[in-house]
């Protein structure tokens, strides 16, 4: 494969994508697993970006009040169907008042995208968080094996570097462990545990085409689940499990 037919996110610019079938199928699977083991159950909970609904179906499972924050209000409409009985607020994570705090806070593939996360975060824990909730964060990871053989090959920069195709889908940092827990802990959160999702050496649109075969089975999925848990930083995705702070 020569450098042209190899991008971090896509092949061609023309096929382009921001969501692929190993974001929904795959990564959303694990972030699930990597988060049941911590949630406040019986509780309440709030997703900081929902988009259409996919991850939200998920996490509505486990919880009768649920809310949502989400900028896009066609985006909402999509999502309403998955989880009626969500509550969504159409608004930005700026400017959106709330009028309760939760016990569990979920920005899955989100903060990324801001451009004052720490901002951001620093409202999680000043004014969302329970004294006792938990916050899950999970960002693509800048570290991935994938990038870095992209970065190998001479296709990006650096393993950091926001790629011309992240850029135009609002990305403005990429993040590794050390550099999300650096904004997280600026923001005032503690980090009470790290780790990883899922080991990932090939980009997301290798993996769609993987997974139309049958040379990839539940048990090698599962494999790259638990070998990320033991090295995070060669994930597709980290995770960062904080709660709220001390003053």
């Amino acid at each position: 494969m020569s450098n042209r037919d190899y991008n971090v996110e896509s092949s061609d610019k023309k096929d382009a994508k921001y969501a692929y079938t190993f974001d929904y199928d795959v990564l959303h699977k694990y972030m699930y697993k990597a988060f049941i083991p911590y949630l406040k159950l019986p509780g309440n909970m709030l997703e900081l970006g929902c988009y259409e609904g996919r991850f939200t179906e998920r996490l509505a499972k486990h919880f009768n009040d649920i809310s949502c924050v989400e900028a896009s209000s066609k985006a909402i409409d999509v999502a309403k169907i998955k989880t009626p009985h969500a509550r969504f607020y159409l608004g930005t994570f700026e400017q959106v008042q709330l009028d309760k705090k939760y016990e569990n806070i979920v920005m899955t593939h989100v903060l990324e995208h801001v451009d004052d996360p720490v901002a951001i975060l620093k409202r999680v824990n000043d004014e969302w968080l329970t004294d006792d909730g938990y916050f899950f964060l999970v960002c693509p990871n800048a570290n991935a094996p994938s990038r870095q053989i992209a970065v190998k090959m001479g296709i990006i920069s650096h393993n950091s570097a926001v790629t011309p195709a992240e850029e135009e889908h609002g990305h403005r940092i990429t993040y590794s462990l050390d550099t999300l827990e650096k904004d997280a802990t600026k923001a005032g959160l503690e980090v009470v545990h790290r780790s990883g999702i899922f080991f990932k050496a090939l980009a997301n649109f290798q993996w769609d085409k993987l997974l139309q075969t049958d040379i990839v089975s539940p048990e090698y999925l599962d494999g790259c689940f638990k070998l990320g848990q033991q090295y995070p930083d060669l994930c597709s995705s980290i995770f960062l499990l904080c709660k709220k702070g001390k003053r």
